[in-house]
C-alpha cells in the first residue's frame, strides 16, 4: 500500500510557520505537556526551560520549523514522516497513541501529533543563534535565488537531478513530492546527470523550481484559511504527476509511470521528460534484462505477451 504521508517539503513547512506566528505569535508557553519521552532529543537547555516564556516568532530551516522562544531559546521541530501540529482548545487532552507534544497558551493548545507505530519526529531545546545553525544542511534556499546561484548549487556534486533537487546540502526544502513537480513543469528526465545540463536547461529548471514552490505554497495558504492545515499529505489531485501512475499527464495526455524504491516514488511523463522513453527501474531491469521494455508501445506489448 502507498504511503501516503511524507516529510513536509518547503510549501507546508512554510504555512505551519505563518500560520504559528498569525495564531500563537507573542503569547506566552504557560504549559508543557509531553506525551512522549522520545521525541525531546536534546538535554540542555531542557525542555521546561521555554515554559513562562513568550514565543516571539518562528522560521523555516530546510524542512524544519523553528520556534523563537524569549531569552534566545529556541525549539527545532522536524515532523519527519508522519508528525503534524494542530491547534486546538486550551488544555485539549493528547490521544494516547498520537498525542507527543502540547503547549499550552492562554487561548489555545499547539498539539503535535504523529501517526504510526515508529516515534521519527524530533524535537531540539537550543540557544543561541551558533547553535541553531548546526541545524543548518547548507542547502541554497530556491525561492529568490539567482539562476547563477541555484547552478552552482545543482553542479556541485554530480546527481541526477532528482537526486540533487532532494539533497539538503544543496537545495534547501525541496524533498521527493515536488522534485517530481519542478521536473515535469521544466521537462526534464529525473535521471539525467547535473553535469549534463546545458544552460537554457538549467535556466528553466530554476525557473519551475520557483514556480512550483511559490504556487503551491499559496494553493497550501488558500486551503488553510485562518487555521493550521488539517490535511497535510504528499499526493493532492492538483499535482501534475507525482502520485499519479498511470493516469494521463495533463500537458499531453500520456500515461504517468514510476519508479518505486523503498518508500519514495519517481513520477514522469515519458513524451514530456525523456523522449518517451521508459526509466529502467532497477529490481524489474535485473529481471527482465534485455527484454526491458524501452517506451511505452514495448510496454503495452510486453503486458500483451504476460496475458497470452
Amino acid at each position: 500500500m502507498r504511503n501516503t504521508r511524507l516529510v513536509p517539503e518547503l510549501p507546508d513547512v512554510t504555512v505551519y510557520v505563518e500560520k504559528l506566528r498569525a495564531i500563537a505569535g507573542g503569547h506566552v508557553i504557560e504549559d508543557i505537556r509531553l506525551g512522549s519521552p522520545f521525541l525531546v532529543r536534546s538535554f540542555e537547555p531542557p525542555l521546561d526551560a521555554v515554559k513562562g516564556k513568550k514565543l516571539v516568532g518562528a522560521r523555516r530551516l530546510g524542512k524544519r520549523i523553528i520556534f523563537e522562544i524569549e531569552d534566545d531559546l529556541f525549539l527545532v521541530l522536524h515532523l519527519m514522516i508522519a508528525g503534524r501540529l494542530h491547534f486546538r482548545e486550551r488544555g485539549a487532552k493528547l490521544a494516547k497513541k498520537l498525542g507527543l507534544l502540547a503547549l499550552d497558551f492562554s487561548h489555545g493548545s499547539l498539539v503535535l501529533t504523529e501517526a504510526g507505530s515508529k516515534r521519527r519526529a524530533s524535537l531540539h531545546v537550543v540557544r543561541g543563534e551558533e547553535e541553531l545553525a548546526s541545524f543548518d544542511r547548507g542547502g541554497l534556499e530556491p525561492i529568490g535565488s539567482s539562476v547563477s546561484d541555484f547552478e552552482a548549487a545543482l553542479r556541485r556534486e554530480s546527481h541526477t537531478l532528482k537526486r540533487a533537487l532532494t539533497d539538503p546540502r544543496l537545495l534547501s526544502g525541496i524533498g521527493n513530492a515536488y522534485s517530481d513537480e519542478i521536473l515535469h513543469r521544466a521537462r526534464l528526465s529525473p535521471l539525467a546527470l547535473t553535469g549534463s545540463l546545458d544552460r537554457a536547461a538549467v535556466r528553466r529548471l530554476h525557473e519551475a523550481t520557483t514556480e512550483v514552490l511559490v504556487e503551491w505554497t499559496d494553493r497550501l495558504r488558500a486551503s488553510a484559511g485562518e487555521g493550521f492545515p488539517q490535511k497535510v499529505t504528499a499526493f493532492r489531485p492538483e499535482m501534475a504527476v507525482h502520485g499519479r501512475y498511470k493516469q494521463p499527464c495533463p500537458v499531453c495526455g500520456t500515461p504517468i509511470q514510476r519508479i518505486v524504491h523503498a518508500s519514495n516514488e519517481i513520477n514522469y511523463c515519458p513524451h514530456c521528460q525523456t523522449n518517451g522513453r521508459l526509466l529502467a527501474d532497477r529490481s524489474l531491469s535485473r529481471l527482465l534484462k534485455e527484454d526491458f521494455p524501452r517506451t511505452l508501445e514495448e510496454l503495452e506489448e510486453h503486458k500483451r505477451t504476460r496475458s497470452e
